[in-house]
C-alpha cells in the first residue's frame, strides 16, 4: 500500500507544480537601481488621454498605464508610486526632471531627444473633428491657408502637425480636454486629437462630425531617461512580454476600451 501511495503523491505534485503558474524572473539588479533607484518606482500618468488612464468616481487612477505600472513594480520587488498628471507636456517635463522614473508616452522624435523608449504597446488614432456644416470632408483637405486647428500642446498630435502642416496654424491648448471647447469658443475650422476622445466630445456637444479615416497612427509606448542602459533593456523586454503574454489585450478588455489594439511585436520608434 505505501509501495502505491509514494508513486501517486509524487505524481500529484508534479502534476500540481507543473499546472501552478511560473514566477516572474528576478530582474537584475542593475536594472532595479537604474528603474527604481529611490527603492521604488516612479511612474508618471497621464489623464490627458483617458484612453490610457483616467480617475474611478473616487478620484484614483485606473487605466491600461496604472495597471502596467503595478506590473512593473511587482516585477522589480519595490512598490509603485503613481505621479498623475492633466497632460502629455507635464508628463514629458516630469520625466526629464527626474521626479519620476518611469513613463507612459507616444512615441516622438522630439521627445527622443532625451527619452529612451521601448516599442509601443497599444496603438491608437488620431482623428479630426469640424462642424457639421463645415466644407471640410477629408483629412486631404485640412493643410489649407485659413484653416485654424485646435489642439494639446506638446501632445503626440501637436508635435506631429507642427512638422506635417504646411500652410494651417494649429491653436494650442493646456491639456486636451480643453481641445474641442477652444475650437468651439473661438469658432476654429477643425480640432485635433486622440479619436476616442474626438467621438467622447462629438457627443457631447453635438453639431460635429469626425472626418473619415485618421491623420496619424500614435504609438503610444513606456518610456525612461536616457543614459540608463540596464533599465531601459529590461523596460523594453518587460513591454515586449506584456504584449505576448495578453496582459495589455486583457486590460483594454478590462478597462472597456475600444479602437485601440494591442501593437505588433516589437516595433523601433
Amino acid at each position: 500500500m505505501i509501495r502505491n501511495f509514494l508513486p501517486a503523491c509524487i505524481a500529484l505534485c508534479l502534476a500540481a507544480c507543473a499546472s501552478a503558474p511560473a514566477p516572474s524572473p528576478s530582474a537584475p539588479p542593475a536594472a532595479v537601481a537604474e528603474l527604481a533607484p529611490g527603492g521604488k518606482l516612479r511612474a508618471v500618468i497621464n489623464f490627458g488621454n483617458p484612453i490610457l488612464a483616467k480617475q474611478d468616481a473616487a478620484g484614483a487612477p485606473i487605466g491600461v498605464s496604472v495597471d502596467l505600472a503595478h506590473e512593473l513594480a511587482r516585477r522589480l520587488g519595490v512598490p509603485a508610486e503613481l505621479v498623475t498628471v492633466p497632460s502629455a507636456r507635464q508628463a514629458v517635463e516630469i520625466l526629464a526632471a527626474g521626479r519620476a522614473d518611469v513613463g507612459f508616452f507616444a512615441i516622438d522624435p522630439a521627445r527622443g531627444v532625451d527619452t529612451a523608449f521601448t516599442g509601443p504597446y497599444v496603438q491608437i488614432e488620431g482623428a479630426y473633428l469640424v462642424r457639421n456644416d463645415s466644407p471640410l470632408r477629408s483629412n486631404d483637405q485640412i493643410d489649407r491657408d485659413g484653416i485654424r486647428i485646435s489642439v494639446a500642446s506638446k501632445s503626440a498630435y501637436d508635435l506631429y502637425l507642427t512638422r506635417a502642416l504646411k500652410k494651417a496654424q494649429l491653436d494650442r491648448v493646456a491639456v486636451s480636454p480643453m481641445v474641442v471647447d477652444n475650437f468651439l469658443a473661438k469658432g476654429l475650422e477643425a480640432a485635433a486629437g486622440v479619436k476616442q476622445q474626438m467621438e467622447m466630445d462629438a457627443k457631447r456637444v453635438g453639431g460635429v462630425r469626425l472626418l473619415p479615416g485618421r491623420f496619424m497612427v500614435i504609438n503610444q509606448a513606456m518610456g525612461m531617461r536616457l543614459g540608463r542602459a540596464a533599465g531601459a533593456k529590461y523596460l523594453t523586454a518587460f513591454v515586449e512580454d506584456m504584449k505576448a503574454s495578453g496582459f495589455v489585450a486583457e486590460a483594454l478588455r478590462r478597462h472597456g476600451i475600444e479602437g485601440a489594439v494591442v501593437a505588433p511585436p516589437g516595433g523601433a520608434p
